[in-house]
């Protein structure tokens, strides 16, 4: 028993040992935590959210190689309209412009999907591509005018596709600014309908596929091809299109000037955050079946300004919009839209129109789209 005790006792110091390697190791825990704090700060990055747009490079170095004949292909300069501007902000530069007479009534378009990561413009990388984001992209580009865009009916809105889905939303929540909403071919009552299969496994937030296949198969699907009519605006359902969309002239008036797949084409190779920042809009943009959740609080921003003028809040004063669609949309389908809208918005909420084409008329049709938004802007206007 003694020689057993020796055996199981434990020897002198050993505790101590112990101790003295646990408070070591305890110190060296505590040093590697803190020992950020003891040294020199070092700034972060301010653009490590970003995903820039090298658009913007490749324009610049176009603008400064045109006099030689060695530029690259470029579809539209950066100065291409009026009044073009490329505005930092901490989303990331975006590309603006404005033009026309500083006395004239104001008018902001919003275009399809081509805001946040397309064009000249970069990506947030680290957002949900939701309305709250191109809301803050919005009032961003406002506060880049000389001129005052803020206060009551300060503006009119107009949006295509996409553009119409932000422009409804912005209604809906800051409608004292607004005097108009012009909605062309808008996003937002699309029924759930024509949401294909692949769109539902490829884009919906939790689907079975991870996320850098959905990242590789959306740029294989997005890339114009001569094989199919499926475009960054018609994500689905373009295949019976009578018109291949990325075979728009982006500008009529300019004779053999680029076509929508040409300046897709060259977003694909220009802007690392075109295909990110469309897979997140698809699942966060207020794109389909808002009936019941967004347009239904449009519903009520609008019937409140039917009221008698003593009853009305601010802005929108014709507590109407004015809805554009095409005959021959494959997505957006001119029957199911205006008959969508007028039973959520009311009989009286909408002003709507139909035009020949199909969902490119946001690029062909621009003029006449323009003189039936102006009508309407007086139409139905109480003072």
């Amino acid at each position: 028993m003694a020689q057993l005790g020796h055996i199981f006792s434990r020897p002198g110091g050993t505790g101590a040992a112990i101790a003295g390697v646990a408070t070591a190791a305890l110190f060296l825990g505590i040093y590697i935590r803190v020992r950020p704090a003891l040294v020199e700060l070092r700034p972060l990055p301010v653009d490590r959210h970003i995903i820039r747009a090298r658009t913007r490079d490749a324009a610049s170095s176009t603008a400064k190689a045109a006099d030689t004949n060695d530029a690259p292909p470029c579809p539209y300069r950066l100065d291409e309209f009026p009044g073009g501007k490329q505005l930092r902000t901490s989303f990331g530069t975006i590309q603006v412009f404005e033009w026309g007479p500083e006395d004239g009534e104001k008018v902001l378009l919003l275009h399809g999907i081509d805001l946040f990561g397309r064009g000249y413009s970069d990506a947030p990388a680290d957002l949900p591509y939701d309305d709250r984001l191109y809301t803050a992209q919005i009032f961003l580009a406002l506060s880049s005018s000389p001129l005052p865009w803020t206060g009551t009916s300060a503006f009119h809105i107009l949006g295509f596709s996409l553009g119409g889905a932000i422009a409804a939303s912005f209604a809906t929540y800051h409608a004292n600014m607004l005097r108009s909403v012009t909605l062309i071919c808008p996003g937002g009552l699309v029924r759930p309908v024509h949401i294909s299969w692949r769109s539902r496994l490829s884009y919906m937030q939790g689907g079975l596929l991870p996320e850098w296949l959905v990242q590789r198969l959306a740029r294989k699907r997005l890339r114009p091809s001569s094989s199919h009519h499926t475009s960054v605006d018609i994500p689905d359902g373009a295949e019976d299109a009578d018109v291949d969309f990325d075979a728009v002239p982006v500008a009529r008036q300019v004779p053999g000037g680029p076509k929508v797949g040409e300046v897709v084409q060259w977003q694909f190779d220009g802007n690392d955050g075109f295909v990110p920042a469309y897979v997140s809009t698809i699942r966060n943009a207020p794109v389909y079946a808002q009936h019941e959740a967004l347009w239904a609080l449009l519903a009520d921003e609008l019937a409140v300004r039917r009221k008698t003028e003593a009853d009305r809040p601010a802005g929108l004063e014709t507590g109407r919009i004015c809805l554009i669609v095409a005959e021959k949309d494959p997505i957006v389908v001119a029957a199911e839209c205006i008959e969508d809208a007028r039973a959520v918005l009311g009989e009286a909420g909408v002003d709507a129109h139909i035009v020949k084409g199909g969902h490119e008329i946001g690029i062909s049709r621009g003029k006449e789209i323009a003189n039936i938004a102006m009508e309407s802007w007086t139409k139905f206007r109480k003072n």
